[in-house]
């Protein structure tokens, strides 16, 4: 399978709808853990369970790291999502496989990062989805403090929140996505899973989340 990167973002976004990983009801917003009104809900892990989808993504992973990461040494996947598509990815290039845990173990060796790495090593880190940033960073922020080189996170998706991008500009560590809520807005839309009045709505939650359905 040859994937280029221009063709990515719309690729993944149609994947993902046509297996129900995401769902948009812009009028019936989703309600999130933390209270927060969402037009969009998103279960990447769904994407295990189809072969054609995960090869796509797996695809798309390698070319990222092949083209933006190229001195990459080793693959990091981040618990829990990231850890399936790390080692996809890390078969697909023939590099090491490391995992992240959001926090170190409470017993045993008390590991935070699973598998062998060494000081200076050259790491690239695998999520499912970027929402705020937040965890991603602090399982970069630990690769980092373990003494290996974090290169980058690479992500399936991303709500595109200004304020995550921040975060990751911030901490100077390069963010790439495979596909994103503007090419997920632009697909579903073309294909009639949304109104095309609906677009201009689905678009502002992305600009100001907090304010959607209040």
């Amino acid at each position: 399978m040859t994937t280029t990167l221009q063709q990515l973002p719309r690729e993944i976004a149609s994947g993902l709808l046509s297996i129900n990983a995401v769902a948009l009801r812009p009028n019936e917003p989703f309600t999130w853990t933390s209270g927060m009104k969402s037009p969009i809900y998103c279960d990447n892990r769904l994407t295990m369970s189809y072969p054609e989808i995960r090869e796509l993504i797996a695809e798309g992973f390698a070319t990222v790291i092949r083209e933006q990461f190229p001195d990459c040494e080793a693959v990091a996947g981040i618990a829990t999502g990231g850890i399936p598509h790390a080692a996809w990815v890390a078969q697909k290039l023939n590099l090491p496989m490391l995992y992240v845990r959001d926090k170190a173990k409470g017993h045993g060796k008390t590991n935070q990062i699973e598998g062998h790495f060494k000081p200076g090593q050259k790491v690239v880190l695998i999520e499912d989805l970027i929402s705020t940033g937040g965890s991603s960073l602090k399982a970069a922020v630990a690769v980092r403090e373990a003494g290996c080189e974090v290169q980058g996170v690479v992500a399936i998706f991303t709500y595109q929140f200004p304020h995550a991008a921040a975060a990751f500009e911030q901490e100077g560590i390069p963010l790439a996505t495979l596909s994103n809520y503007s090419a997920l807005i632009e697909v579903a839309a073309e294909k009639g899973i949304v109104q095309s009045s609906d677009v201009a709505l689905l678009q502002s939650w992305r600009e100001n989340p907090q304010a959607f359905g209040v």
